[in-house]
């Protein structure tokens, strides 16, 4: 293996580097999900529960699962967005640790992941950026600025996919949501993690006859500071488009 940061990462983050944890020396641990100012716009959704989607056969939806980058322009409904949202960090349960209980796994149920959304056509919803309350099952109002589809896609390195989606999701981690247990290996586990929420994006969207792109290409610092993030305790990580077929 050729030398580099890359090899590094991998050798560095090997059990008989870590030290002990901030779990293992009594200190405690963060929020389940990032606080937000409760006099912003918070909107809700359609109860999980109450969500009926098309019956899909499984081995058909793995077998003809593809990344789909051309959409109808047609737009999702908001209990469609909140079916989506539901399949890829719906809360089931909080227990007593705490912690959540969702539809996707997570090292040591810790769930280090923020979802934002940048909205262009979903019915009920202005178009702009919004953050999902998982525990809540609601959406907050981020930013409606007119500008927001051009500055998420040109930081996307302008695949024009993002613009032309009904919604794109952007998932970023809080560092010490994971860190806080597993040490620098923790951030093996971020990377593991996103890639189980983005393919539950991909089959849930099946049954809502849309397809979905994930993109790993964009400039880190400027998607970073579009979301209002710091790019040290919170960053964006992966993102993928979503669309009518």
């Amino acid at each position: 293996m050729s030398s580099g940061i890359g090899k590094e990462f991998m050798e560095r983050t090997k059990y008989r580097h870590l030290e002990t944890s901030d779990q293992n020396k009594g200190l405690p641990q963060p929020p389940l999900e990032t606080p937000y100012d409760e006099t912003s716009v918070i909107v809700d959704l359609p109860k999980p529960g109450d969500v009926r989607v098309s019956p899909v056969d499984l081995r058909k939806a793995i077998e003809g699962r593809r990344s789909v980058r051309a959409y109808s322009g047609e737009s999702l409904s908001l209990w469609e967005l909140s079916w989506l949202l539901w399949c890829t960090q719906g809360v089931r349960e909080v227990v007593g640790r705490p912690a959540t209980l969702r539809n996707v796994p997570s090292a040591g149920a810790r769930h280090a992941f923020e979802t934002y959304l940048l909205v262009n056509r979903v019915e009920g919803l202005k178009p702009g950026l919004y953050r999902f309350l998982a525990t809540e099952h609601k959406l907050i109002e981020v930013s409606l600025e007119g500008d927001m589809a051009d500055r998420v896609t040109a930081a996307c390195l302008r695949q024009n996919m993002v613009k032309t989606s009904a919604v794109t999701f952007i998932w970023a981690a809080v560092r010490y949501r994971m860190v806080w247990r597993y040490v620098e290996r923790g951030y093996r586990y971020l990377h593991i993690d996103v890639g189980h929420v983005c393919q539950n994006l991909y089959l849930a969207a099946e049954a809502i006859s849309s397809g979905v792109c994930a993109i790993g290409a964009f400039d880190d610092d400027v998607l970073n500071g579009i979301l209002g993030l710091d790019g040290e305790e919170q960053v964006a990580i992966y993102v993928a488009t979503v669309g009518k077929k």
